[in-house]
């Protein structure tokens, strides 16, 4: 699951054009949105269809499972995880 997180990193990097940021600058634990990273919700957005195009996962926007599964890397590759395996 480690290679998925550094996967989750640099796309939140270039998907995002985080020019200052680093893999290494992403804790797998630290919140995404506002605090720890500071995301916000049109970065939810593109997020979300980076994600969705690049793992080919379905994505509830209106879910509260969803906010869930995007609090943190490490809540993103479970729930990737979770997605594949299911599939």
């Amino acid at each position: 699951m480690n290679e998925l997180k550094l996967q989750l990193k640099q796309l939140i990097i270039n998907s995002l054009d985080l020019e200052d940021v680093s893999v290494d600058d992403i804790d797998d634990s630290e919140p995404l949105f506002v605090d720890g990273l500071g995301l916000d919700s049109i970065d939810a957005l593109e997020l979300g269809l980076a994600i969705k195009k690049e793992f080919n996962v379905k994505i509830d926007a209106n879910s509260e499972q969803t906010k869930a599964h995007f609090a943190s890397i490490n809540a993103l590759a479970e729930f990737i995880e979770q997605s594949r395996n299911n599939a």
